[in-house]
């Protein structure tokens, strides 16, 4: 995709009517701005994907496991829990 320098602006109603022709715009490299009543709103750009990553910092916490997955007594009551085991599941 070659970058271009032009820069578009372009009114709301005439954005509507011409989405598609001004994103083949933006993926050419152009800079298509939106304005409403002559003032710049938005612009349309290239979406970018955010890249997630998942177990980043695996192993770096500490956290007692046994704390973290008791119920405390209110709770075993409301789903009536016995030993930490709920035999209807």
């Amino acid at each position: 995709m070659p970058a271009t320098e032009a820069t578009t602006q372009v009114n709301m109603h005439e954005a509507k009517t011409q989405l598609s022709a001004l994103v083949e715009r933006v993926l050419q490299g152009e800079t298509v701005t939106i304005a409403r009543a002559g003032t710049p709103v938005v612009d349309l750009v290239v979406h970018r994907p955010k890249k997630v990553i998942f177990g980043l910092g695996k192993g770096e916490f500490e956290f007692d496991q046994e704390a973290f997955e008791a119920a405390d007594e209110e709770i075993r009551q409301l789903f009536d829990i016995d030993n930490g085991r709920d035999d209807e599941l």
